[in-house]
């Protein structure tokens, strides 16, 4: 029973994670079938990101209203009713709308799905619950540009939506025999004006950076929706601090565990973000692949992210949060830093060596910074927790992609030249550089930190006892 919960609520994160990056290979084809522009379309990539930052942030007070495994089941099946629109669509707006709806199912089925995660695992076994779980985050987008290709190209795009059908329908079935029944906890008031200047905020953010890096509308329009995102950020603290049961509580950042996990989190995403960006593009742009060949390359990454998965447990159990997640950070930086070297006469037995350790460190951070969000935080608080963290995920992806796009645009720019190797050398260097630069809110925790989640205990001298309980 300890992996059956982890690992069911794996199957459909991993579809939810790999459905959001198949589609970037397919929209060609399918921009040619419903009358529309690659660039056109990818309105429906914005359109599902910005239902995750609306419906994210209620996501916590929902699960407590309705119990999280009624949640999460029902999640499922508003992703597969996505799906199935998706691939009957037949214009560009049915297609956004239905990118949309599908959008509203992953708002809840993420966060929701830790939320039951750290409601029926105790502390001892998080870690190694939470490492099942991290995969398909990770695996996911890797899977997903080789089989959309592979789909797109011999057989038809439909089915890269259609194939969430059996796999939904299984997990809700799966879900409601083997999760443990959650009663809902007792919900708060829903904090509407929150909710309103909470989902303004988030998805101000996330669609005007996904506007200014992938311009599908005039990059003045993604300029204005930003400016209006941050201004209802900064009315959204003003109202927190006043309303008594805020939809995001932000006085959980007064633990410091939390604090650092969150905010450390957020900066590391910041920077590792912006590869699966940068990657295939320089393997394509810089080295001419196919898009095919590319995924394949991108794919070693996986290898290092499900060899993390036998090693977390007993890694945290012996350096602790502060150590490992501070070292994790500082030398996934420098492997992220070491793309900059690649060059089209690069071994790939290089390549892939470098994407393997880079996959196994990105694991073993996501893993560990994921525990630490849920080690000193109350039973009470854990779905504020869960909202809080995955609203944030959301926002610090979206601002690595605009970083590492406009780094590229950037340099080529002042040079004067297209997008060529120079400009993925700055790009990589910098964004390196933020991911490394994570490390600074976890080297100020205490070293023993998380200790009742991680098991990590401090050697003492001879004869010194331990502190009191």
């Amino acid at each position: 029973m300890r992996r059956t919960v982890p690992l069911i609520l794996a199957v459909a994160l991993f579809m939810e994670n790999m459905d959001s990056t198949v589609i970037a290979t397919s929209l060609p084809a399918i921009a040619v079938d419903i009358g529309t522009s690659p660039i056109a379309l990818k309105l429906a990539l914005t359109a599902y990101l910005v239902a995750l930052a609306i419906f994210i942030p209620v996501s916590a007070w929902v699960a407590d209203r309705l119990g999280a495994k009624l949640v999460f089941r029902a999640a499922i099946g508003v992703f597969v009713i996505g799906s199935v629109a998706c691939a009957s669509s037949g214009s560009l707006l049915e297609f956004v709308l239905a990118r949309f709806l599908q959008g509203m199912g992953g708002a809840m089925m993420t966060p929701v799905a830790r939320l039951v995660l750290v409601r029926a695992t105790e502390k001892s076994d998080l870690v190694s619950a939470m490492a099942w779980l991290t995969i398909p985050g990770l695996i996911g987008p890797l899977v997903g540009p080789p089989v959309g290709g592979f789909i797109t190209t011999f057989i038809t795009w439909h089915w890269i939506f259609l194939i969430n059908v059996p796999i939904g329908l299984a997990g809700i079935w799966l879900a409601g025999r083997y999760l443990p029944d959650i009663e809902p906890a007792h919900a708060r008031r829903l904090d509407m004006p929150g909710f309103l200047l909470s989902g303004i905020a988030a998805s101000g953010v996330v669609f005007g950076l996904s506007v200014i890096s992938l311009p599908a509308l005039p990059p003045i329009v993604g300029v204005i929706v930003l400016l209006v995102g941050l201004g209802a950020g900064a009315l959204y603290f003003r109202h927190a601090r006043v309303t008594p049961d805020p939809i995001l509580d932000l006085r959980l950042f007064r633990n410091p565990a939390f604090r650092a996990a969150v905010g450390g989190g957020a900066l590391f995403r910041v920077g590792s973000g912006a590869t699966p960006f940068l990657l295939p593009l320089l393997f394509q742009l810089g080295f001419g692949m196919t898009p095919f060949q590319s995924g394949m390359l991108t794919f070693a990454s996986a290898f290092g992210a499900i060899a993390m998965k036998f090693m977390a447990s007993f890694t945290l159990r012996a350096g602790g949060f502060r150590t490992v997640l501070a070292a994790t950070a500082f030398l996934g930086g420098g492997f992220i830093a070491a793309s900059a070297l690649f060059t089209p006469s690069t071994s790939h037995a290089v390549i892939i060596a470098v994407l393997i350790g880079s996959g196994f460190l990105r694991s073993l951070f996501f893993t560990s910074a994921g525990a630490l969000v849920f080690a000193d935080v109350d039973a009470g608080e854990a779905s504020q927790a869960t909202a809080i963290s995955a609203a944030t995920q959301q926002i610090s992806i979206a601002v690595g992609v605009a970083v590492g796009g406009g780094l590229l645009e950037g340099t080529s720019y002042l040079s004067g030249e297209p997008i060529g190797p120079g400009s993925f050398t700055v790009a990589f260097l910098t964004v390196g550089l933020i991911t490394a630069l994570s490390l600074i809110p976890f080297a100020r925790l205490p070293k023993d930190a998380g200790s009742s989640v991680s098991g990590h205990r401090l050697r003492r001298p001879a004869g010194e006892e331990p502190p009191a309980a």
